[in-house]
């Protein structure tokens, strides 16, 4: 936020919390989520025009679906205490599952909300471009389909997709994203606007036509389950949950290099990385342990 504060989800609780420094805060509760499996309340994405409109969107568990909304997180005046406004629904009807809900928000260099969901176990749903499971979302601020999308008046960007976890951009506007695998091949995908990625008829990257092979894929899910994802300089960094572990990947315009894995299982399942505007990389754990947010240098 403008102030250097953070906001942080918690999937179970529902709660929205504020980061400064040592300094943690309780904002609110997010009403209306359903938490279960690997449900709950989970991405969120500041707005381009925050300083300006106090918004933040949000991604949810509710009793039907998983949906977004946006909230305003007004200053309440008391120091750095922040109020929690109603939450208005911008999209609904992505559907929810035990697991595989995706939960992924992030603002693209275009100014659209892009949104990465999951298959929520209906295998069915990747392939067929009117579902909204098994995607990547572009959306207007408003919840509307983005104009420009390649299947006009549709919300999808991407397709053929397990479930999404990580959206970030390089500096030359490409837009990258990690992806769980079933119980082998996580990627690491480059999106090309109504691409077609693969599941669940095929998965990693074994070169068949129609679907786009995966830039660097991990055959062993114990080894990375990547999930939060960001981009710093040429390198992008995934955090792993199931590996333990922050995997580094070399880029080179369109093409990946070899991955190499720092932290190896010394914090815990990783689930979220993020690069603070310092230039401090802020690493974010799940575990059954309290959650930390550990803040690192990045590595050379």
């Amino acid at each position: 936020m403008p102030d250097g504060s953070a906001v942080i989800s918690e999937r179970d609780s529902a709660l929205l919390k504020s980061v400064k420094g040592s300094e943690i805060r309780t904002i609110g509760k997010v009403p209306d989520v359903v938490p279960g499996g690997e449900g709950g309340l989970m991405g969120l994405a500041l707005s381009p025009d925050f300083a300006s409109d106090r918004l933040l969107y949000v991604y949810f568990t509710a009793a039907d679906d998983n949906r977004i909304a946006r909230v305003r997180l007004d200053e309440a005046g008391t120091g750095t205490d922040l109020r929690l406004g109603a939450p208005e629904v911008i999209f609904s009807g992505i559907p929810k599952a035990s697991t595989h809900n995706g939960g992924r928000l992030r603002f693209g260099p275009d100014g659209f909300l892009y949104v990465g969901t999951g298959d929520s176990q209906r295998r069915e749903q990747p392939q067929d471009r009117n579902a909204l499971g098994g995607k990547i979302l572009r959306l207007t601020r408003d919840g509307e389909p983005a104009p420009g999308n390649p299947f006009p008046g549709n919300p999808v960007y991407s397709l053929g997709h397990r479930n999404v976890q990580g959206l970030a951009w390089d500096s030359d506007g490409r837009l990258w994203a990690s992806e769980f695998g079933p119980d082998v091949n996580d990627e690491l995908n480059l999106i090309q606007a109504g691409g077609n990625y693969g599941w669940p008829d095929v998965t990693g990257a074994p070169h068949r036509e129609g679907f786009i092979d995966a830039k660097v894929v991990w055959p062993s899910t114990a080894e990375s389950s990547p999930s939060g994802l960001e981009i710093v300089g040429g390198t992008a960094y995934l955090g792993a949950l199931r590996g333990r572990r922050i995997w580094a990947v070399p880029l080179q315009g369109e093409s990946a290099g070899t991955p190499v894995a720092y932290f190896t299982r010394q914090y815990g399942r990783i689930r979220s990385v993020s690069l603070a505007p310092n230039g401090e990389l802020w690493v974010l754990s799940n575990n059954e342990n309290p959650d930390f947010v550990l803040i690192l240098g990045l590595p050379n």
